[in-house]
Parts: C-alpha cells; structure tokens; sequence
C-alpha cells in the first residue's frame, strides 16, 4: 500500500501477560519446567537467559488456545497484537509502529524459524506443527538487527526426525471456527528425516450487519497453509531445508463505525467518551455492505539452514531463505461513516536474506560469536481507491490510485556478541552491530477517468505527483551485560542495550524532480528511530523449585519516534510519517508460578508500564496544536495481571483429568489519533479462560473444551477519526472443542 491508501485504512493495534509468565491456568508446560531456547541465537536454558522474554512450548500453546500472532497477546505480558485486514502490528510495552505500508517498518520484528518476515500481511497465518515460540521484549539490535526496538517475536516450527510418526488435530467452536491440522514424519535412517504438516483455519467475521445485504459478512479468516522439511543430523553436519506454502481467503472486514464505541467525535483535541454498550451493539455494522470484501493472498517460500563444527570449539552456521507473496482484494472503504467506497490492491512482494555466524570458545571464559546479515525486498503494487472518492478529488474521475514500484529495501549487517566468565558464576557480556539500510521507491499517484474529454490533463490517466525517493541510512547499536548464577537461587541479570529502525520517506518528491513535486527533503524524507534500554531482573526457583520467580525492571529512552497523521495535500488524503517526539517508558514485570502439592500449580503476574511521551507537541496545518507530553503511548495500559490455576488429576488406566481457569485484567489504555490531535480511551476489562480435558495414557490421544473471555468483554484494537472514522475490536466470548491424536 501506500501512505495514502493507510489514511483510508488507518486503524491498527491492541491486547496482553515472561519467562514462562502467567499464562492461561491450563499451561504447566510453560510454568512447570524449563525449556532449551535460542534467543542468543545459541540453544540455552530459558531460566539461565538473561533476557526477559517469554517461550511458550507445543504443549502450551495448545492448552492456552494460542493458534496465531494474535492470540499470543493473551499469554505474554506486555505485548499487543492487532490483525487488521490486511496486516498484523505488533506492540511490545508501549513501542509500535503504524505504519504498515509497503515502505513502512514494523518496531517489533516477526521471523519464522529465525527468518525474518517484512511483511505484516505474511504474519496472519496459523501456528500449527510448532515446536515454541519466543517473545523477546526489549531491543535486540545486536543479535537480530534493525526494526527490533520494540523486541520480537520468533515462531520456531518442529524439525524432521529420523522416525516414523504423525498427529491430527481438530477444533471446532462458535462462529464456525474450524482449525484443522495433520502432521506425517517420516525417518529415512541415518539421522535423516522428511516431514510435512498442513493446517486449515476458518473463522466467520464476528461483525454483523442488517438482512439483505447484497454482500455477506463471510468468513473473516479462511486459510490454508503447508510445510515440508527435510534434514537431520549427518554426522557433524546438521541441517534443516523447509518449504512453505499458504493461500490466505476470507473478508477484510473487521471494522464498524467509530459511532459504535464512541461519543463527541471527529472534534479537534477533544477526546471521545467510551460508550458502555452490550457486545452485540458494539459488533453491528449498522450497513449493509455494498461492495465486496475478500482477499486471495499466496505466500510462499523456502529456508534453509546448516550448522557444523570446524573444530572442536568454533562452529559455524548458515541461515538463508527467499520469499514470495502475491497480494490481490477487494474491500469497501467506509467514508466519513456514511460514503461507501470500493478499493482493489494488486502486490507482489519478494525478499531474499542471508546469514553467516560463527559461534566459537566453546568451553573458554571468553566465547562468544561473530556474523553477517543480507536482506532485500522487492515490491510492486497499485492500490486502486475507486469511486465516489476519485470523483471526490476531481469530478468526473473514476480512480484514485497508487501504483508504485519497485520498492526496494537493502540492509547489510556486520556483529559481533562476546562473553567472558569472570568465574564460573559471574559472566560480562558485550555486543556490537553495524548496519547499513538502502531505501528508495519509484511511484506515483493517479487519477483514472473513462475517457481523455472528462479529464483535466487531456487523458485517461493523470499523474498527480510521482512518489520518488532514496536514501541510505547507518547505525551502530550495542549492548553491554552482567548476569550471575545466584548460588541456590537462580539467575540476576542487569543490561543496556539500544534499538534501531531505519529511517524512510512520505508520498511524493523533491520539487523540480518532476510532476507534482513540491517538497524539500525535511518533508519528504524521515530520520531512523532509535532507543536505549536499562534493564535488570531475576530468575529464581525457591522452595526445591517448586516456586518460580521472574522479574525484571526496565527503563527506555525512545528518541526520533516516527509517528503517522493523515494530511490534506492538493484536495486528497496522505499519511505523513515524520520524527515527532521523545518518549520514556519505565516498568516493572512479575511473574510467580507456585506447586503447592502433586497436580496443582498456581499462576500469578503482575506489571506495571508508564509509557508516555517526554516531549510532543503536534500541530495541524490549521494552526491548531496540543501538547502530548506526559500522555500515554498507544497500546501500554499501566496495570495489568493474570492469576490462573490448574489441576491435574491423575485416573488409574493412566490417563488423566486436567482443568485450568485463567483471568487476566487491564487497566485503561489509549490509542491516539494525530489527525484530530486526541485520544481513545478503552477502559480496563477483565477476562477469564476456562477449559477442561481429558488426556489418554501417554497422551495418544485428548479431548477439550474451553471458552476464552468468560465475560464476553468487547475491547478496541484501534481507533481513528475523520475520512475513515471506525473502530476494530478484538474477539467476543469463543469457546468449542478440540481433539487430537497421535501415532
């Protein structure tokens, strides 16, 4: 897309619950026990990490429901994550980013199998044949690179095995919710193994709207997705090569009119009042649809990597992977709450990356690793507005439109991560990253008209401004930590460490470049957004280990924010993206797990974030101006908590019984909106997961029920005024069954 067209589409955003936090009540496998996972790009123990992140087993996933990006909001402290039609943001203790446009990078990255993926459309897929996922918060500049200010998110898929085996899984729940998953493993001997897996997600839309539309709602989620792998162990080689294919359908509808939650709206610096209403109330459309909403997007590509030992302490490892999307929808724009207009994307969008590590002094007090990272992006597209908006913005015009490419992105890294053991308890660790990012774009915008007599440039297509830009951007980040094995207690870490995301450009060019170019480069282009992290926290078990304990304590100075508003430039709608402000973030994240007696395990967490901008003062071309200092960045309530049980109890054909009930509250969260200088308030909500399931002996095979937000709380997701004055609110009560077995 492009910025114009996210004016039209300008929502995005929210939800929420560490190291094996709090999650749902029915997750032992992510409380109970430790975990191997490789957030220091090496494979160590989640409880000897000094990182605060969370890593949530196969096992865990499947008993706290978690099936997507989205639904790991529930279980992760801190962390937001919105599906908006089209793509997927990201939010991590109050650090996001909103612009989703082919030009736009994400402040929290999301990578597959430690691939990064550029695109937020590609991150819309189902979990499914999961061997963990990791939610790294914080930056994460030196290991991973630029666009992690805000932390990631790393969905790790399960590697081939040399032997036979399978599992089906099925779930079925209200909306006509259909998840279905197969698994076949195959071993070849020698260490060498072929393994595929597919998943099938299907979701009606949860909005409604009057009888007799011409359109349906339909189903919001419709895709189906595959994997094949092969690899192994040979001899001291290991490697794995994955190919994935995935066509996403269903609607992009996931919007209603801002009407429905709001109040005293679309009023310049004066924030709408949240209305209390009933769920039904707050998901009706309120319209009947007039054009259709549905999307048929294929993504697809291939990875590999490979890892040997050239001796007996220096390894050396190889990941790289080429991707290919094919975007094609259609979706009606809600105009000004009333003006129903349709909309066409076309895209095609590919990237390539590559990475070198080596990873050496195994076995040493000084040890460490050194690398190198490529990654390009390709992209072409048009983003169609259509009608009544062209003819809005020149009469008789019957297209407003975007087509631009190639968009490209380049960025090359150089890093190097060392640790040294000043005693076998006390480790000093230091990283470096240097990276250099190439940017440009070659586009335009369009008026079509059905003839060259109706137009005002004597043809059928006129060019309003062509979208011209390129400009390199470099960046050193670094980290500097402690951490000690505390003797009969655990781990204490302490770091400061800094973020990066690159720089970019606004619709348009630099005047005397060409038709409709009227700006200089303060206009046109935007700086890199940079933050410095202070973190501290604790990993202790107590108690024989029958109580675990994490906290950690963390402050940011977030500087050079790139933040989005919709202007007005020669009668038609922009997004300008520009360095608006500073921000610092403090908090505290908690998180006990307690084993009283045999089947029975407590949960509990308990956060606290202020993020809110030390310096921001936004003005429209008006004139008119607020101060945002001291307000709340988006998305980052200040108090939120989880408290869950579960019990398993144990029968005498082996099999067991295993219940588990979750709640998780928040506090009131904002989301602004910079084109009417205000704030939307959700006020805080409570909701509970319950579920229940039986387990055959060895776990071959389960049945559960469960139901997800108890009190059928309707919370917003993101909000905007003006041109495009809707809402998008996150999932109602759901609940179903699910089933599985395993040979």
């Amino acid at each position: 897309m492009v910025g114009t067209a996210a004016v039209l589409a300008f929502i995005a955003a929210p939800a929420f619950a560490q190291e094996a936090p709090a999650q749902p009540a029915a997750e032992p496998a992510v409380n109970s026990g430790d975990i191997v996972v490789t957030a220091t790009r090496q494979s160590t123990m989640l409880s000897k990490t000094p990182i605060a992140m969370t890593a949530i087993s196969a096992e865990g996933l499947r008993n706290s429901g978690v099936q997507d990006a989205r639904s790991l909001a529930a279980v992760v402290p801190n962390l937001a994550i919105t599906e908006n039609g089209d793509a997927v943001r990201i939010s991590i203790r109050g650090v996001t980013s909103t612009d989703g446009t082919e030009k736009g990078d994400p402040s929290a990255a999301f990578l597959m199998d430690g691939i990064y993926i550029a695109r937020p459309a590609d991150q819309q897929g189902s979990f499914f044949d999961v061997e963990r996922v990791e939610v790294l918060r914080g930056p994460q500049g030196t290991l991973y690179g630029r666009n992690t200010t805000a932390g990631l998110v790393n969905i790790i898929t399960a590697r081939p095995k040399d032997k036979f085996e399978g599992s089906f899984d099925a779930k079925y729940g209200n909306y006509d919710a259909v998840n279905l998953t197969g698994m076949l493993n195959y071993g070849f001997g020698n260490g060498l193994g072929l393994r595929f897996a597919a998943n099938y997600d299907r979701m009606d839309s949860t909005i409604t709207q009057p009888s007799g539309a011409i359109y349906a709602t339909g189903a919001y989620r419709n895709v189906f997705s595959s994997r094949l792998s092969f690899g192994g162990d040979l001899g001291k080689l290991k490697f794995v090569i994955r190919a994935d294919y995935s066509q996403q359908k269903g609607s992009l509808l996931n919007q209603v009119t801002l009407a429905n939650f709001y109040s005293n709206i679309n009023t310049i610096g004066v924030d709408p009042t949240f209305l209390n209403r009933s769920a039904a109330d707050y998901a009706a459309l309120g319209y009947k649809l007039a054009n259709p909403s549905a999307k048929n997007n294929k993504n697809y590509g291939i990875m590999g990597e490979f890892s040997y030992p050239l001796t007996d302490r220096v390894d050396v490892t190889y990941v790289g992977s080429y991707r290919k999307t094919d975007r094609a929808d259609v979706r009606e724009l809600l105009l000004f709450g009333v003006l129903q207009n349709p909309a066409v994307f076309n895209g095609k969008f590919k990237q390539v990356s590559q990475e070198v590590r080596v990873a050496f002094g195994r076995g040493l007090p000084l040890h460490g690793q050194v690398g190198a990272y490529y990654f390009n992006e390709e992209t072409t597209l048009e983003y169609n507005l259509g009608n009544p908006l062209a003819s809005l913005i020149s009469a008789n015009a019957i297209g407003y439109s975007f087509p631009q490419g190639p968009v490209k992105a380049t960025s090359k890294a150089a890093f190097a991560q060392l640790t040294y053991d000043v005693t076998s308890e006390l480790h000093l660790t230091g990283g470096i990253r240097f990276t250099h990012d190439d940017k440009s774009r070659d586009g335009k915008t369009v008026l079509y008209f059905p003839t060259a007599a109706s137009s005002y440039c004597g043809a059928t297509t006129c060019v309003l401004n062509l979208n011209v830009a390129a400009r390199s951007f470099e960046k050193v980040t670094w980290k500097v930590g402690l951490d000690y094995d505390v003797p009969g207690l655990g781990l204490a870490y302490a770091s400061v460490s800094t973020g990066y995301k690159a720089g970019g450009f606004n619709d348009g060019c630099i005047t005397g470049q060409g038709t409709g170019c009227g700006l200089n480069e303060s206009q046109l282009y935007y700086a890199p957004e940079t933050l410095t992290a202070y973190e501290a926290g604790i990993k202790f078990k107590l108690l024989n280990g029958k109580v675990r304990f994490n906290a950690s304590l963390f402050h940011y100075d977030y500087s050079n924010m790139q933040l989005s508003q919709a202007i007005t430039v020669n009668n038609a709608p922009q997004l300008l993206i520009q360095n608006a402000g500073t921000a610092k973030v403090d908090g505290v994240e908690t998180d006990v797990s307690f084993s009283p007696w045999a089947g029975g395990q407590f949960n509990a967490s308990l956060n606290y974030t202020n993020a809110r901008y030390s310096s921001f003062f936004p003005a429209l071309a008006s004139g008119q101006s607020r101060n945002f200092a001291g307000m709340p960045l988006d998305q980052a309530p200040k108090w939120t908590s989880t408290l869950g049980y579960t019990h398993t109890l144990p029968l005498a054909n082996g099999a067991s019984i295993e219940a588990g009930v979750a709640t998780k509250l928040s506090s009131a969260y904002y989301m602004q909106d910079l084109s009417y200088l205000l704030l939307f308030r959700q006020p805080g909500y409570t909701k509970t997961d319950l579920n229940v399931s039986y387990k055959a002996n060895g776990n071959r095979w389960y049945v559960q029920g469960f139901v997800k937000n108890i009190e059928n709380a309707i919370t917003v997701a993101s909000a905007s005024s003006g041109i495009a004055a809707t809402v998008t609110f996150q999932e109602p009560r759901t609940y179903g069954i699910r089933t599985g077995y395993k040979f």
